[in-house]
């Protein structure tokens, strides 16, 4: 079986391709184009293709990729809110995703963000580089006998919460399914979970329930001086209402590693273009904000984990076996 893959980066050769003599049944066509309707439209004898979490998988593509013979999409991700589910399955073709790659990659970068824009690291790392050794602006909180709220205790909220956990933080969290394994954690309702902390991370997915989770009116009840963290996904937090709270200095520092609007930047490099983005650039304009393209994933192991999981998809749909990764 012939797997094209979409928005295929150089890394994402040299992981697939590390392990591609362990599946000598799949062949693989990589694509430095992302997936669209137009670019569907020039897929030939691949039953399969593989998108990331920045793809279209709509469903104008998925009626393209079914005429060209596509039977299987492999996501090589965990983050499916981009896939329509009900085409694919009206098209006849089969959804398969990465449940898990590595928790603790996306929740160490959590954690990176959070002391980053608590010790304005950002800002001194520039200043030393300028010969400017000054002390000023740079005070930060000690971490350790505060308030952590964990918004989703999954996989990777679990790790977070670990993580805040050995920083000798008190972990409180939010979630409908209370976590068995950490016995550590005060699950609490979301409106005193936004007054107590001092450190609000996300890591819960994005459906209708939690669009916007972050708007307005959940900012004022959180605490004064709050630190927020997101590194699940862009839609949970509404940006012009974040931006009002920074501008009303409700936060002492916030860290994203997604946001709206990041579809058409994320793993690309624009540097030499003008910044088209309205949200994105009032974002960066704030001296207590960190933005990072979508890299939380990004180890060597979560990538090793990605390829080796989509493969075994490939290899279990091929074989007519169920691997516990479908979506449809």
């Amino acid at each position: 079986m012939r797997i094209t893959f979409f928005a295929a980066k150089s890394y994402d050769k040299e992981s697939f391709n590390s392990i591609k003599a362990l599946y000598p049944e799949l062949e693989l066509e990589y694509w430095e184009t992302e997936l669209s309707a137009k670019t569907a439209s020039y897929v030939t004898d691949s039953e399969a293709i593989c998108a990331f979490v920045s793809s279209d998988v709509s469903e104008k593509v998925l009626k393209v990729l079914s005429e060209r013979g596509v039977k299987l999409v492999l996501m090589r991700c965990a983050g499916f809110n981009n896939v329509d589910l009900d085409a694919a399955t009206k098209y006849g073709i089969k959804v398969m995703r990465v449940p898990g790659y590595s928790p603790e990659a996306v929740a160490e970068h959590a954690m990176s963000l959070a002391m980053a824009v608590n010790r304005h690291l950002h800002k001194a790392y520039l200043r030393v580089r300028e010969n400017n050794y000054s002390l000023q602006g740079l005070v930060g909180v000690n971490f350790y006998g505060k308030t952590a709220g964990i918004i989703g205790t999954g996989k990777i909220g679990a790790a977070m919460a670990k993580i805040c956990h050995g920083y000798g933080m008190k972990v409180i969290a939010y979630d409908m399914y209370h976590n068995p394994d950490l016995d550590f954690v005060e699950y609490i309702e979301m409106d005193e979970l936004l007054a107590k902390s001092d450190l609000i991370s996300l890591h819960c997915p994005l459906m209708d329930s939690t669009y916007h989770l972050i708007n307005i009116d959940t900012i004022k009840k959180m605490k004064d001086g709050v630190i927020l963290i997101n590194t699940s996904r862009g839609g949970l937090v509404k940006t012009d209402d974040l931006i009002m709270g920074i501008r009303e200095h409700k936060f002492f520092g916030v860290g994203l590693d997604v946001y709206e609007e990041e579809t058409s930047n994320v793993f690309e490099n624009h540097e030499d273009e003008i910044m088209m983005h309205s949200t994105t650039a009032r974002l960066l304009s704030f001296p207590n904000v960190i933005v990072t393209s979508h890299q939380g994933f990004f180890t060597e192991e979560a990538l090793e984990a990605i390829s080796r999981t989509t493969m075994d998809n490939a290899r279990a749909y091929l074989n007519g076996e169920k691997s516990g990764t479908e979506l449809n």
